[in-house]
Order: structure tokens, then C-alpha cells, then sequence
């Protein structure tokens, strides 16, 4: 038998970029191939895995250790780990890389002013009013990947057209099987998004 190779997709973007949106959609995609898959959300891994932190240099840089450590063991024992953290920093995602066998960088690339508005939670607002200090894309930097393997766009595809991309490039990689018929209708994404939505999520 055929042994999958275990990986890590590692979404990186701006708070409200997309992050989450297209984890959620990917998960259905590769337990329909019959694969273990982990969703590392920056909210939940903040509630739960690194409790505490703060959002100076030296906490974000342990929580994306603590986060990159627990999707290296998925991957190591073949399972798909799906990180959706800002992660701003390139050189902390580089060390992550290096740690990996198998790292897919995904930038979701979306404009801030697009993310503002996207911000359900009024978190950016808050930023700019200087209410809230060190949120990445205002006060704190956010560093762009330089060489990530997919790059999305999402102010000029749907978040199905970014996931199918996504999809494309994992299988030209040999990470997953082609698969013929798609896990979701855009009626049920829909309701991913509109889920996400309603939670609040921003990824800080």
C-alpha cells in the first residue's frame, strides 16, 4: 500500500485575509482522499496550545514555534496539518520551513484596506484608533513571503477558484491524489464563510 506523505500548508496573510475561510474549505477536500487532517487556527491555538502570549516579537515568534512544532509531528506521521496564523514574520516561517520535510507556504494576499473591511470585529478600527497596540498591518509589521509556493490572490478569485489552485498545486507536488468530485458545493461554502463570519474570526 501506498503510504501518504504527511505535510504542512502554511497560510500566512494579513488579519481578515482569508486564512481561515480557505482552511475550512481544504479539509473536506483531503478527508474525501481519505486523509487525517488538523486545522491549527491562530484563535484556538492562542485559547488553548500558548495561553499567555502576548503579541511582542518574542511571544509571536513562540507561538509560531509552538504552532509549527505540533504540525511537524502531524506531517511526520503522515497526516495534513493546515496552519492558519498571521505568522508575520519571514524569518520565523523560514526556521519552521527548515524543521519540515514537506512545507507548502500559501500567501494569501489581500490589500489592507480589503481586510478592514472584512474586520467583523472592529479589531483593525481599534488599531487605527490606537486602542489596540502591536496588531500586525498597523503598528507592527507584517513581512511578506519571498518565495512562497502558491500565492492567492483574493480580490480577483473566489475563495473555490484559490482552493482548487491550492488543491492543483499539492497534487503537481505529489502531497494528494487527484480527486474528481469537489467535497463542497458553493452553497456549502457559502456557509462556511457565513460560519466564520459570525465567529469573529480574525487571526492575531
Amino acid at each position: 500500500m501506498k503510504k501518504n506523505k504527511g505535510f504542512v500548508l502554511w497560510f500566512t496573510g494579513l488579519p481578515c485575509s482569508g486564512k481561515s475561510t480557505l482552511a475550512e474549505l481544504l479539509k473536506p477536500e483531503f478527508e474525501k482522499r481519505g486523509r487525517l487532517v488538523d486545522i491549527l487556527d491562530g484563535d484556538i491555538v492562542r485559547t488553548h496550545l500558548t495561553k499567555g502570549l502576548g503579541f511582542s516579537k518574542e511571544d509571536r515568534d513562540t507561538n509560531i514555534r509552538r504552532i509549527g512544532f505540533v504540525a511537524g509531528l502531524v506531517a511526520r506521521h503522515g497526516g495534513i496539518a493546515i496552519t492558519a496564523a498571521i505568522s508575520p514574520y519571514r524569518s520565523i516561517r523560514d526556521e519552521i520551513r527548515g524543521t519540515v520535510e514537506n512545507f507548502v507556504e500559501v500567501f494569501v494576499n489581500t490589500p489592507l484596506e480589503t481586510c478592514i473591511k472584512r474586520d467583523v470585529k472592529g479589531m483593525y478600527k481599534k488599531a487605527l484608533a490606537g486602542e489596540m497596540k502591536n496588531f500586525t498591518g498597523v503598528d507592527d509589521p507584517y513581512e511578506a513571503p519571498a518565495n512562497p509556493e502558491i500565492t492567492i490572490e483574493t480580490e480577483t478569485e473566489t475563495p473555490e477558484q484559490s482552493a482548487a489552485r491550492i488543491l492543483a498545486k499539492l497534487e503537481q507536488l505529489g502531497l494528494i491524489e487527484p480527486a474528481h468530485e469537489p467535497a463542497y458545493t458553493p452553497e456549502e461554502a457559502e456557509k462556511i464563510r457565513a460560519r466564520l463570519e459570525k465567529l469573529g474570526y480574525i487571526e492575531q
